[in-house]
């Protein structure tokens, strides 16, 4: 399988050292990857910064495995969710260019005094407008589960079919099942055959002894990011069951911990290295 790291991994470097994606590209050059998942809000200025990134690209081993947009239909307003579909459409035309056809997406999240079968049906009739564009272009709409909306594997599978596309896909997130009480071994046996793409993530329960704060779930308990293995997520079964079952989708590395972020993405990449060893027949 191949291995590749989300830009998201290194968000703490790139506040702090002021990276651009240039950076982060050739940054992941020194890890044993093959590729980098690259995000739409990273981009300083994108006109200049695109066409420096598939150069760069065009001359290493580096492929994009996925390219990622922030866009959210929970929007109350028509002209507000033709933007964010807008968004989506764009991000299809930024993936091609960088010759991927994988599209990260989301569904968006319910704000307060929302209706949650009013924005789940925004979620489904946005998505159905976005899958066109992806049929007419070759590319996959691979929806990340996230949030209320779309974070447990019911919902996600509800909502892929709904839309009714085969170019609507998802981002199995490996962590974010955790965030809602899903175990994610099992969300696996319930969307396998949706899988387009695969974010390599693990959490921790937090303990007394931490000092940061972590990612509240919908339980009384908070959620610490740790390099894959450290954690609850049942990976190397979760590894094992995507070769059994031929699932041919990138592991992309997303880092959420509080530890020094280059440290932990280089650790993380021997560790995805070491339990797909693990796996080899």
């Amino acid at each position: 399988m191949k291995v590749s790291v989300s830009m998201y991994s290194l968000h703490s470097v790139i506040q702090k050292e002021n990276w651009n994606v240039i950076d982060f590209c050739r940054f992941a050059e020194t890890l044993n990857l093959d590729g980098v998942e690259l995000l739409d809000f990273y981009w300083k200025n994108k006109e200049e910064e695109l066409q420096e990134v598939i150069g760069f690209l065009g001359e290493s081993s580096l492929k994009v495995s996925c390219y990622d947009v922030s866009n959210d239909f929970v929007k109350e307003t028509l002209e507000e969710r033709k933007s964010e579909i807008q968004k989506v459409k764009d991000a299809i035309d930024t993936a091609k260019q960088l010759n991927t056809n994988c599209v990260r997406v989301f569904c968006g999240d319910l704000k307060p005094n929302m209706d949650y079968s009013i924005s789940k049906e925004w979620i489904i009739s946005s998505l159905k407008e976005c899958a066109k564009y992806a049929e007419a272009q070759g590319a996959i709409l691979a929806i990340e589960n996230h949030g209320l909306l779309a974070g447990k594997s019911e919902q996600m599978k509800e909502i892929l079919n709904e839309v009714g596309s085969p170019n609507v896909k998802s981002t199995f997130d490996t962590g974010n099942f955790l965030l809602v009480e899903d175990n994610p071994l099992a969300a696996y046996h319930n969307l396998k055959n949706e899988i387009a793409h695969v974010h390599f993530k693990d959490f921790r329960v937090r303990t007394s002894e931490d000092t940061n704060v972590g990612f509240k779930g919908l339980g009384e308990k908070y959620w610490i990011g740790v390099i894959p293995g450290d954690g609850e997520v049942e990976l190397s079964e979760i590894i094992s069951n995507l070769k059994g079952d031929g699932v041919d989708a990138w592991l992309s590395l997303e880092y959420e911990g509080f530890d020094d972020a280059k440290i932990a993405v280089r650790d993380s990449v021997k560790r995805i290295r070491k339990l797909l060893a693990s796996q080899e027949v």
